[in-house]
């Protein structure tokens, strides 16, 4: 098991300029981090090689590895044409990946901001048939420099455990499975616990974040706030300290022998590198007690 940290974590402070996609690499390594995922927000790499080559020359200096890169797509779209260029942008991001010298991607099949009628089950198996060809072919593309393609339970509309296995299954590559995050099924309202036991078996890397948690009939008030699919409340937190029975799903999760990367996220109002240590500091120990 390697903890390490998103570099979406730590986006407060390279949106500031406070800190470049290079100096995230040296931050996780001070601050006790094992490995870094790629979130290209504040940054790119897929126009900018030399950037790119830097990363990962930087990474194996300050002995780092590249665990994951994630990225947006979206397979849904109104045309062939359109279909067909959204596949040629995932694939260019693929050879990133292998410029990297990485293994591991995760790319979404649909767009994340979706009005509440493409939230339904109806929707979502009226589009199953192009969220299933793109990841196919992107999974085969990958296939050849030994990449695995990943779906995260991400995005409202494919964000509940038994839609992320609907399209597993569907796609049928052993080199497509998914990024599984325990906390985002609280976004369809979902318990994490039962998506986390649900989809542990066909999990290829784990996100590790934390929410609070208020009823769409308590309103919390002014912060960074969300509504869930269905009308709830939830607010980033640092990964321990929300309401997330993170230590249980730690037990969870060392019951089925995984031992792979674990990434901690943090999305919410605290200062973003004081909560990234936090939550990889309170992972590491939940991992030695549980």
């Amino acid at each position: 098991m390697k903890i390490g940290l998103s570099s979406y974590s730590l986006l407060n402070a390279i949106r500031t300029g406070e800190m470049t996609v290079l100096d995230v690499i040296q931050w996780i390594a001070d601050n006790g981090g094992e490995h870094m995922e790629i979130v290209p927000y504040g940054f790119t790499l897929v126009d900018n090689p030399e950037l790119a080559d830097a990363v990962r020359e930087k990474a194996e200096t300050a002995g780092i590895e590249l665990s994951n890169y994630s990225m947006p797509a979206n397979f849904v779209q109104e045309t062939e044409l359109l279909f067909d260029e959204e596949v040629a942008r995932v694939k260019q991001h693929v050879d990133l990946v292998h410029r990297l010298g990485m293994k591991h991607m995760r790319h979404d099949v649909t767009a994340f901001t979706l009005p509440p009628e493409s939230m339904t089950i109806a929707w979502f198996e009226k589009h199953l048939p192009l969220m299933v060809k793109g990841s196919q072919l992107i999974a085969d593309y990958a296939n050849q420099y030994g990449i695995t393609t990943t779906i995260e339970n991400h995005g409202f509309s494919v964000q509940s455990s038994d839609r992320v296995q609907r399209i597993l299954l569907a796609v049928d590559r052993p080199n497509f499975q998914t990024t599984l995050d325990i906390g985002n099924f609280m976004c369809v309202d979902e318990d994490p616990i039962v998506g986390v036991k649900k989809n542990l078996p066909f999990a290829s890397l784990i996100h590790f974040k934390d929410f609070y948690f208020r009823p769409y009939d308590e309103h919390p008030g002014a912060g960074d706030w969300f509504t869930t699919a269905y009308g709830n409340f939830l607010r980033g937190a640092i990964v321990g300290q929300g309401d997330i029975k993170i230590r249980k799903i730690v037990k969870l999760i060392k019951a089925s022998g995984y031992d792979g990367y674990i990434t901690v996220e943090f999305e919410g109002m605290e200062e973003c590198r004081t909560a990234s240590r936090a939550g990889m500091d309170n992972l590491r120990r939940f991992w030695e007690e549980c």
